[in-house]
């Protein structure tokens, strides 16, 4: 919300910052003292919104006060949360081949961005930079730096020597303008008519880099008011920006849609677990490593639904992108979020940036004003936590994660023995089921002219990625560095490999350029290829014809390694059944090495011109080579930039037009946009929960159902469901694009639900997706099973087991199985961000009481199901269910709280919202 109304209960908390300007804030310590003063960093920023909002309606004093109340009100209570802005993330301007990325819709206030000032740079005589410099100084404003999309040069920022735009990346980025154009006028006209909504041109960068760049304030001044910033957005990885000081999470599109509208987000109070990092990391360990071993601990902990706040002299030692880097990868270990409060390092680094000197002297004036400032001389005032863990640095060891879930982490030094396990072990989350007499079985493959043998953990998708890696340049520049060694000792990467370089950022290229090592990472086949989600969403150039052709006759268990935090089998390509995650520069070492069947320690990744072996640790770059240049390029550079690029626009964007009206123009023939058809039968006032009577199983389904089985963002499969409907709209399959482009249109989406090719229903009995229409007892696709359910006027339920939508925030999982007619998800246990969107768009979520499944109470999912749900509910009921087999079993209505329950009555939030600005 802006600045306090007149009405606001702790308006008497308003003072001014200093004597010297006339900057005003809310002294929230003044109103708890030492309860304060034991409150975690992170619930002094949800203190301060609260006090900041209170308005007696939405926000209450009663709940200001249970905020305050923390260590005895966390877990029990509902409190409400204004974010100072949103994010909404597009990532559906994604191709088909390799691709850039979209644009990004940004709820800011009214608020200028964020503005460098300009600093004179010294010349530093860079051997990376193939020019010379007359002046021996140059201002950072003299030069213009590139748009992504014209075909123009970007400026080194040491000599202005030209750096030329990937072509790739031009032609990728004329693509989608073409195959986008619906969607990009219509994100165009949001931003003419909508107050306060401002968009990222697409072509510039991922939304979560974009934001830590670009959109992060830190400290928001509106009216001469200062208070903390923080944001909320429809992607889980929001969270990178707990890196800076900023709190921050994914709440998918349902409540950001509300937000956005003027509610609060609703969460309950959580618990804040401490995280004290303790000694230093191994100089071979990269942030990727961190972040993994970090994961891999708190998983085995358990903070999923909590706050993580990071403590300790560890801590310091983290550099900005280190953090930003380790907090990015929270939802991967159940956290909502995982915050570093600010502190010396965070000053310094926006100092770096270009950061306007009278902002940080305001911005860290008022920080310690308030106690959001964290003193690491000064560790005898710790907050009080929950739960406090210990991680020693020291401990942490270079690793990837697969080969077919992030959390499942493997030693670099195991790699060679845990893939061959892997290859032992009966089909499951680790295991392929490989006889042993055919685990050395080699097939021939011939390509461009030359013949190589593929076999059982031979590399044929190795990708250098966006989502998590591009917020930190020393992983990015370690791979550089790293080809650039290996290129210069006369080794390379087999043709046949599917290679590709996918930043987050147009900054990433720049800083690979000017560094020097771009054209090396080129020679290996790591070309840039666009800016945006590609390999670990399923978007990637598709394998040769030879090496499918080797893969299914061989049946080789081959591998994709990526350095991104999304591995799901079949994730990457469906014949590809091992991925691993690895940083970015043990991609480039996989790559070369051809195979993750190897022992870096032992074996060679091969020869140099006169025979001699090269081993990794040759050409392994070390870790003050790297931080050098990050220093010296990469931090002074690259966010003036990013901040100039996206100010200047680009002139494809720039010359798209839009329509002009308050209201937007459907297009009935469109089949990006449509009128979505959430309201159709919206009523004035909300009826009582209806009864679910004899309801079949639409899908009987396992434990860690994500949320990509549910509704996957990839490309479209020429069999599937949504593939028959666009081409009934005259479309060829080159026309197709992707479910992520294409969610704008709810007849596609609702035809996707489900169409994952690696979904799993018991009914089947294998990887398909497919289902029983049990009344004719055909099978057929999920939507047109549904579809006929439907016609019939039969409800639908799902059966699952544990971790129902996990994965990533997509709040299309709940709208696709709410538009094929599912009343209600009955699992053996919900992710918590998956179960707030089932609720948010009115299905009911069902849960088997603890020890007790499917299996265990014996039902097949071929009975019928019934269910009646009382005139008054209340959090956690427990109602009966009967089948049509006589059976009757207790289930529990997983509400939380009385918010979602209001929610559920109103047949969702959408439908809640609509009636209250009615």
């Amino acid at each position: 919300m802006d600045a306090p109304s007149a009405g606001n209960t702790f308006e008497y908390l308003i003072e001014t910052l200093d004597d010297s300007s006339h900057k005003k804030f809310f002294n929230v310590p003044k109103l708890g003292g030492t309860k304060y003063d034991v409150l975690p960093y992170s619930i002094r920023v949800l203190l301060e919104a609260a006090v900041r909002n209170c308005d007696g309606f939405l926000m209450t004093k009663e709940q200001v006060m249970n905020i305050l109340d923390w260590k005895t009100k966390q877990s029990n209570v509902e409190v409400p949360f204004f974010p100072a802005r949103v994010l909404l993330q597009d990532f559906t301007a994604i191709q088909n081949a390799p691709n850039p990325g979209g644009g990004d819709l940004q709820k800011a206030g009214k608020l200028s961005p964020l503005k460098a000032q300009p600093r004179k740079l010294p010349c530093r005589g860079q051997t990376a930079c193939r020019g010379s410099c007359d002046s021996g100084e140059l201002s950072r404003n003299s030069g213009k730096f590139s748009s992504q999309i014209e075909n123009t040069p970007i400026l080194c920022p040491f000599h202005l020597q030209p750096v030329p735009e990937p072509e790739t990346v031009l032609k990728n980025q004329e693509v989608e303008f073409g195959r986008n154009r619906e969607r990009l006028q219509f994100f165009k006209w949001s931003s003419r008519v909508f107050k306060n909504v401002a968009v990222i041109p697409p072509g510039t960068g991922m939304a979560h880099q974009v934001n830590l760049e670009y959109l992060s304030r830190v400290v928001f001044e509106e009216k001469n008011l200062l208070f903390p910033d923080s944001v909320v957005g429809t992607d889980s990885h929001i969270t990178m920006v707990n890196g800076l000081g900023i709190l921050g999470w994914g709440v998918g599109g349902i409540e950001t849609e509300a937000v956005m509208l003027g509610l609060p987000v609703f969460l309950t109070l959580p618990e804040v677990v401490g995280c004290e990092l303790t000694g230093s990391s191994n100089p071979f360990v990269t942030s990727i490593d961190v972040v993994l071993g970090i994961t891999k601990h708190l998983r085995q902990v358990g903070v999923a639904g909590k706050f993580v706040e990071f403590f300790g002299s560890g801590v310091s030692q983290l550099s900005i992108v280190d953090r930003t880097t380790i907090a990015n990868m929270c939802p991967e270990y159940g956290a909502i979020l995982s915050f570093f409060p600010v502190d010396n390092v965070t000053l310094k680094h926006l100092e770096h940036t270009g950061f306007d000197k009278a902002k940080l002297k305001s911005m860290e004036t008022y920080l310690k004003a308030v106690k959001l400032f964290r003193n690491d001389q000064n560790n005898s005032g710790e907050p009080e936590y929950s739960q406090v863990i210990q991680i020693n640095l020291n401990s942490i060891v270079p690793s990837v994660s697969g080969p077919k879930r992030p959390q499942d982490r493997v030693a670099v030094t195991d790699m060679k023995n845990d893939f061959q396990a892997c290859l032992n072990e009966k089909v499951g989350f680790k295991g392929f089921q490989i006889a042993a007499e055919k685990q050395s079985d080699t097939v021939s493959l011939h390509y461009e002219g030359s013949e190589y043998k593929l076999s059982h953990g031979s590399v044929v998708i190795a990708a250098v990625i966006s989502c998590t890696n591009n917020c930190n340049p020393s992983v990015m520049l370690a791979a550089g560095l790293l080809a650039k060694k290996a290129v210069e000792a006369g080794l390379h990467v087999k043709p046949y490999i599917r290679t590709s370089l996918s930043p987050g950022s147009g900054m990433v290229t720049h800083y690979l350029s000017s560094s020097g090592v771009l054209p090396y990472l080129s020679k290996l086949g790591f070309e840039v290829v666009g800016y945006g989600c590609s390999t670990c969403v399923g978007n990637t150039a598709p394998l040769s014809e030879a090496v499918l052709n080797a893969v299914k006759q061989g049946d080789l268990v081959t591998c994709g390694v990526l350095s991104g935090n999304k591995n799901f089998e079949g994730r990457l390509c469906d014949c590809v059944r091992a991925n691993y995650l690895a940083s970015p520069p043990l991609v480039v070492a996989y790559a070369i090495a051809g195979t993750v069947n190897i022992d870096f320690q032992t074996e060679p990744l091969g020869t140099d011109s006169t025979g001699k072996n090269i081993y990794l640790h040759d050409i392994w770059p070390s870790r003050e080579e790297v931080h050098q240049i990050e220093e010296e390029l990469v931090i002074l550079s690259m966010f003036k930039a990013l901040k100039e690029k996206i100010e200047m626009g680009n002139k494809r964007w720039n010359s798209l037009e839009a329509p002009d009206s308050v209201l937007f123009p459907w297009d009935l023939k469109s089949t990006y946009i449509r009128c979505p058809s959430f309201f159709d039968k919206l009523t004035k006032e909300p009826v009582a929960p209806q009864p679910i009577e004899n309801a079949h199983v639409l899908l009987y389904l396992g434990d860690s159902v994500t949320t990509d089985h549910i509704s996957p963002a990839g490309s479209i499969a020429r069999s599937s469901a949504a593939a028959k409907y666009l081409t009934n709209r005259g479309l060829t399959p080159r026309e197709f694009n992707s479910y992520g482009a294409r969610r704008g249109n709810d007849a596609v989406m609702t035809r996707g639900t489900f169409a994952n090719i690696k979904l799993f229903n018991k009914f089947i009995g294998k990887p398909a997706p497919k289902t029983i229409h049990f009344p004719s007892g055909q099978t057929l696709d999920v939507f047109e099973a549904a579809e006929l359910y439907q016609k019939e006027g039969i409800p639908l339920i799902i059966l699952a087991g544990k971790k129902y939508g996990s994965g990533n925030s997509r709040d299309w999982a709940a709208k696709g199985p709410y538009l094929l007619g599912v009343k209600a998800v009955l699992a053996e246990s919900y992710e918590k961000i998956h179960k707030d969107h089932l609720i948010g768009i009115g299905i009911a979520p069902l849960q088997f009481l603890p020890g007790e499944n499917a299996d265990s109470l014996g039902l097949s999912g071929r009975e019928t199901f019934s269910l009646k749900f009382p005139e008054e509910l209340s959090p956690g009921i427990t109602l009966n269910m009967k089948t049509s087999t006589g059976k009757v079993f207790s289930v529990i209505a997983s509400f939380e709280n009385d918010v979602e329950i209001t929610l559920y009555k109103h047949g969702g939030l959408l439908n809640f919202v609509a009636r209250k600005f009615s």
